[in-house]
């Protein structure tokens, strides 16, 4: 029996890597003698360095940039196993997670040092770079990341603007001319989870510029902002990012990757698949196991489990899901290609205390269901 393993990490608690060590110790505590394939999977989000990182045999890089707020944050991005494929998370450097609650302010932050993430990639030499823009702390439209990389965005006195959202209200002209040249050298996928336009009732700054901190008087101020730099955009570089799914990604940040680095936005759980070429490592398997931390109604949207599952689905391989919660109408997974879902929980207890014995609870829910399968059998 071929059995592949491909959890996305259970945040907080365990890697995708852990997880599927604990699936697999569970498992062959009824099937030992069973082929296992391990692929630590991720969408986009949080985890996702580490994951391709552990898939590809790579290893991660740190490095120290400017945070959100122009502090120096420790950061990294990976490198995969052969060398070609940097990997980034723009929430490493210009994430909400850097920033106190007290001192958010999407007007101010930037994404200079997601910028200096991909400068320091470029130098690596690599042939790809792989952004997730999940999770941001920004709503400059990219524009402190176009900066950092020698874009020039000029204001009336042909100087940069300042950094920030509030900077883009100023914005009369792009330059590109001083791009860092090794950006033509490489292709710039995205995994994006949301689509977003840039502006509107459902663009960056109304759907997400409150949880970043922002007054309804500022989200307003930074939707007219963004499609100011959009405005300027269609002038400048004869692109039209405004309304484009997805462009409103991380604050904005997904239009510039757009308009700017000419990237592809893609869904982040079929990019990695793509990249970990999952597809290959599922075709011939007798059953596929995946989870999460948790799983509900939203799953079904292009995250991990789905995008595992929609692989299986072509060769009609069954699918089993476990997650630390299961929650609202979690069973629409079912009519996606999940065979069965199951919860890691065995008793009522606090999440500091779940989060603590994950790895236990993954690996007996594992042992639990390779038993059912095999009285099945």
């Amino acid at each position: 029996m071929k059995i592949v393993i491909a959890p996305d990490s259970f945040k907080e608690s365990l890697t995708a890597l852990e997880a599927a060590n604990a699936i697999e110790e569970g498992f062959k505590q009824v099937f030992p003698d069973a082929e296992y394939v391990k692929v630590p999977m991720a969408d986009g989000g949080e985890g996702t360095v580490q994951s391709l990182v552990d898939a590809t045999k790579g290893k991660i890089e740190t490095l120290t940039v400017h945070g959100p707020l122009g502090e120096p944050a420790e950061a990294f991005y990976g490198i995969s196993g052969d060398g070609k494929v940097a990997i980034i998370e723009m929430a490493a450097a210009s994430g909400l997670h850097l920033v106190d609650p007290l001192e958010r302010n999407p007007l101010v932050t930037s994404t200079w040092g997601t910028g200096e993430l991909i400068q320091a990639a470029l130098s690596k030499g690599v042939e790809e770079i792989l952004i997730g823009i999940g999770g941001s702390a920004t709503n400059d439209g990219g524009a402190g990341m176009i900066q950092c990389l020698g874009g020039k965005l000029l204001d009336k006195e042909g100087q940069q603007i300042v950094l920030g959202g509030i900077g883009l209200a100023d914005l009369v002209s792009i330059d590109l001319s001083e791009l860092n040249p090794k950006l033509k050298e490489v292709e710039i996928k995205v995994a994006c989870d949301v689509d977003n336009p840039l502006t509107g009732p459902k663009g960056a700054s109304y759907i997400y510029g409150f949880q970043k901190g922002g007054t309804a008087e500022q989200v307003e101020q930074l939707d007219q902002n963004l499609a100011h730099f959009a405005s300027v955009v269609r002038q400048d570089l004869k692109q039209d990012i405004e309304f484009i799914a997805g462009a409103g990604a991380a604050g904005g940040l997904g239009g510039a990757l757009l308009a700017v680095l000419a990237a592809k936005l893609q869904n982040g759980g079929v990019l990695v698949s793509e990249l970990v070429g999952l597809e290959n490592k599922i075709c011939e398997a007798d059953l596929v196991i995946t989870g999460e931390g948790g799983i509900n109604h939203q799953t079904i949207y292009g995250k991990t489990p789905i995008c595992v599952a929609k692989i299986a689905q072509k060769y009609q391989i069954p699918v089993i899901a476990v997650a630390g919660r299961l929650s609202g109408n979690y069973q629409a997974v079912y009519e996606h290609g999940i065979t069965a879902v199951f919860s890691i929980l065995s008793e009522i207890t606090s999440l500091e205390t779940a989060l603590e014995v994950g790895y236990k609870n993954i690996r007996n829910t594992a042992k639990n269901i390779a038993a059912v399968i095999k009285i099945g059998q």
